[in-house]
């Protein structure tokens, strides 16, 4: 695998071919909220599995980390949901901002060695309000990783955010301030208009969006052209989590800590999440997802 720094992202390559970017200096409008994502994402054999920016939720971006309700702030983007008003959007959309790398690498093979095959990237990030505060630093942590045998890629995805105020900071979801099955937050994927439809699959069975808010250790998203599956960490909080997951009207899928109960994070205090995402071409069952999770 091979890494590149374009100065706003970092591209990542496989076997000559783009695998992934990571934007991390996005041009977007403050009421999306913005942060960095990963987008376009791609399959070994080419087939792009993210949508960015769609008509209907704008401030949707690939997979990115996203938390709708930190305290009072919103950092996923457009209107906030409040108990007893609704979506209404206020003045109250942070930005994730990039302050630095660490070692951006890619492993390198020896002369007639193994091909290399991942990439890590460090990052600093500060999460400021609206109104300008500080409200969490944040330590960034991906790596890329191809299968020895080929079958897919993973991107691991940890982050340790700490409380920069003087006061806990709740971190909720729409559901926690009262919506039902809203409770999204958290490493969120959109996929493209084309996988609208899809199977959604967990160690338990095959479903679709009657799936929303189940507990699992993993949740595959399955379609003719790809399959990812998202894998929570027994370290998280409250493992097995609960899933944001819809198969129609468009394809999402989001490892839900905070989907029905608040987190609370103490000042000066940190949380630790690790994610991972396995990106395979064609359509995988549930033992194929299996095999891929051991």
């Amino acid at each position: 695998m091979s890494v590149r720094d374009d100065g706003t992202d970092v591209l990542g390559c496989w076997a000559g071919a783009e695998l992934f970017r990571y934007v991390y200096l996005p041009d977007d409008p403050p009421v999306e909220s913005p942060r960095p994502y990963l987008h376009p994402v791609r399959t070994l054999a080419g087939s792009a599995v993210t949508d960015c920016r769609p008509g209907d939720h704008p401030w949707h971006k690939g997979i990115s980390w996203s938390l709708p309700n930190v305290g009072s702030e919103n950092f996923w983007g457009g209107p906030t949901y409040r108990r007893g008003d609704g979506y209404i959007q206020l003045d109250n959309n942070g930005t994730m901002r990039h302050d630095g790398f660490g070692p951006v690498q890619a492993s390198r093979s020896k002369a007639g060695g193994p091909a290399a095959n991942w990439i890590t990237l460090a990052e600093r990030l500060t999460w400021v309000t609206a109104a300008g505060e500080a409200l969490f630093a944040e330590q960034r942590h991906l790596t890329a990783d191809v299968r020895a045998d080929g079958a897919a890629w993973s991107c691991v995805f940890q982050t340790t955010m700490r409380n920069l105020g003087g006061q806990t900071v709740a971190i909720g979801s729409p559901t926690t301030e009262g919506r039902e099955n809203a409770g999204y937050g958290g490493l969120f994927w959109r996929g493209p208009a084309a996988f609208a439809g899809g199977r959604v699959l967990t160690p338990e069975g095959a479903g679709g969006d009657e799936v929303m808010g189940r507990r699992a250790p993993w949740l595959a998203f399955a379609t003719p052209d790809a399959t990812l599956i998202f894998r929570d960490s027994p370290g998280n909080p409250g493992f097995p989590c609960q899933w944001f997951v819809r198969s129609s009207p468009y394809a999402c899928v989001c490892p839900a800590p905070f989907f029905s109960a608040e987190v609370p994070v103490a000042a000066g205090a940190e949380l630790t999440l690790r994610y991972e995402v396995i990106v395979a071409d064609g359509e995988l069952d549930i033992d194929g997802c299996e095999v891929l999770c051991d």
